[in-house]
């Protein structure tokens, strides 16, 4: 299924984050596609806030992955695989623990490692439209 969401403003983003998990229903491997400074960090931002993560969400870019805890629904993992230069580096970090375990995965970047990415994954791409609004597709 496709859903096409259009942000005009940040304000925009609770209620599409929102929308996006109760169409999605389950947890599950979210991959992100969008040019830098698209918003895809941003997105995840609001996805972790309405899933009720407690701590701080900032870019993995140097980390590879970032752990947040919420209270009630256990580990929410976010990737960001924009500086890897070998696909081995995401293997070697053991990624399947990650993105088989239940939970949602949010990856930036996901095109670096399209090989990895299960058979069944959430798609959101984000583009950019004149005068600053963004086009969210989420096909799921």
């Amino acid at each position: 299924m496709e859903q096409i969401y259009h942000c005009h403003s940040l304000d925009d983003l609770n209620g599409i984050a929102a929308d996006i998990l109760q169409k999605v229903s389950e947890p599950g491997v979210f991959a992100l596609y969008g040019e830098m400074g698209s918003g895809k960090t941003t997105l995840v931002k609001q996805l972790c806030a309405v899933l009720g993560v407690t701590d701080t969400v900032t870019s993995p870019t140097f980390s590879l992955i970032n752990e947040y805890h919420t209270e009630e629904i256990g580990p929410v993992y976010h990737f960001d695989v924009y500086r890897i230069k070998k696909i081995e580096e995401v293997m070697d970090i053991g990624y399947e623990t990650y993105f088989y375990s239940g939970q949602y995965v949010f990856i930036e970047w996901p095109e670096m490692i399209t090989e990895l990415l299960p058979e069944k994954y959430v798609n959101i791409m984000i583009r950019e439209l004149d005068g600053g609004s963004r086009e969210i597709r989420l096909n799921y």
